[in-house]
């Protein structure tokens, strides 16, 4: 394994582009930390730290999180790389319902090309939408949700042309993350956008495993970080599963030569849908928090009782209620996701076009029905798989004392396993690439 390092830093080519993506992902992580202008940066750390000593979860919690702390610090970087994971899902999931970018998915490089574009585009308009709201609510006061205090009315200018300016500072921010994960998508290693996220969620690992040394101890402390690290190890044994069903292609004759005569197989794995349904989820359940955020009672008002039973039961992610109902959506969401991106008559058609068959299993619709089944067992057992790695950290919020961005679980596990593995192969693949050992075995 050491020997495995010491050969990459060897190797000038490969070198070159771990410093050069070390180098980006240093000027992301800078980026975080300067303040927006206009922003008063005392009174930001001020309500920091009351947010972190009360233990609440805040609005933005989730989008905090793949900032890596960015958002609630009101920097440049806010918004963090999240416009455009948004604006990639929802490019995705326009290709059921507009054809023109079906077409493109199918025209190869050139229509990749162009929705890649269309993405960027949409990442630019929800860029602007999500700076307009946050610094909105920063200026409402409640941006902090409860720990909010006097320091919290006074986060930034309320001049209307010091709002302008912090808009657009903070969409540039993220046309400059964009091309950021782009550079390094060319120049370095590995995928640009995912090891920005990486770099975020892993910027917020020592922070939450210090609330819960501060709150419960050295033991609960370690005990915690050894569970992590056996929940680590399950995450990569699933995440590398799959199950590979065999397709035969038959021989064909094309002028003198001939083709096909070969086998190969379908991998199907147990979480084909990623982390796509925990974010879904972790979305939806944002919806009742807004509600209660905007339907405060005036000063000598009694709260109305659905809001005050929004409060009790979907709000906060120690409550059984908000367990269940997160649990479920996850799980519905995997459903969703999986049947939108996996099409099996559309595998069954490209195989039969081809001359490919499954041994045993008639080609066309037999074939088709046969791989909707298999997915559908498939999804069953990785729906379950997510959902109980999604309650991880609301089960460490109710238990330890952590906060909802807990790093063993959600969101955050299955992102760091999925990059860092996806990493590591492609390091591997250029060294075996110069002929040398790989870092895999």
């Amino acid at each position: 394994m050491f020997s495995a390092i010491g050969r990459i830093f060897r190797t000038p080519d490969l070198r070159r582009k771990i410093v050069f993506t070390l180098a980006i992902v240093s000027l992301f992580r800078l980026g975080s930390f300067i303040p927006a202008p206009f922003v008063d940066f005392n009174n930001v750390q001020a309500c920091l730290v009351a947010n972190q000593n009360q233990g609440s979860s805040g609005l933005y919690d989730m989008i905090n999180l793949f900032s890596g702390g960015a958002l609630l610090q009101l920097s440049i970087f806010a918004l963090g790389i999240m416009p455009y994971i948004t604006a990639s899902i929802i490019t995705q999931l326009l290709r059921v319902v507009i054809p023109h970018f079906e077409a493109l998915h199918k025209e190869g490089q050139a229509g990749q090309a162009k929705l890649t574009q269309y993405t960027r585009y949409l990442t630019i308009a929800l860029a602007i939408l999500q700076s307009t709201t946050l610094i909105t609510v920063a200026r409402s006061g409640q941006l902090f949700g409860a720990a909010a205090n006097q320091a919290c009315q006074n986060l930034v200018s309320q001049e209307w042309w010091a709002v302008l300016i912090m808009i657009i500072t903070m969409t540039a921010g993220t046309g400059l993350i964009m091309w950021f994960g782009e550079l390094i998508t060319e120049r370095g290693v590995g995928n640009g956008m995912s090891l920005l996220i990486f770099t975020s969620i892993a910027a917020t690992f020592p922070g939450a495993m210090w609330v819960i040394k501060e709150s419960r101890g050295w033991e609960v402390f370690f005990i915690v970080l050894g569970v992590g690290l056996l929940v680590v190890a399950a995450v990569v044994f699933v995440e590398q599963s799959q199950r590979r069903i065999p397709v035969q292609y038959a021989k064909r004759v094309v002028g003198r030569r001939t083709y096909g005569g070969s086998s190969t197989y379908i991998p199907i794995k147990v979480n084909m849908a990623g982390v796509i349904p925990v974010i879904f989820a972790s979305a939806i359940l944002y919806l009742p928090m807004l509600i209660t955020q905007f339907n405060q009672p005036q000063i000598g008002e009694d709260p109305k009782p659905w809001v005050v039973w929004i409060q009790n039961n979907l709000v906060y992610g120690d409550q059984p209620f908000y367990m269940l109902v997160f649990f479920l959506l996850v799980i519905g969401f995997t459903f969703f996701y999986v049947q939108i991106t996996f099409n099996p008559e559309e595998v069954s058609d490209n195989m039969k076009q081809y001359g490919g068959f499954i041994p045993g299993i008639r080609a066309g619709r037999p074939t088709a029905e046969y791989l909707n089944y298999v997915l559908t067992r498939i999804t069953s057992a990785g729906s379950l798989y997510l959902g109980v790695i999604a309650l991880l950290p609301l089960v460490a919020l109710s238990f330890f004392g952590a906060n909802q961005n807990f790093p063993f679980g959600g969101a955050s596990i299955l992102i760091i396993v999925g990059v860092g593995l996806e990493t590591v192969k492609q390091i591997d693949a250029q060294l075996q690439q110069r002929h040398y050992e790989g870092l895999l075995k």
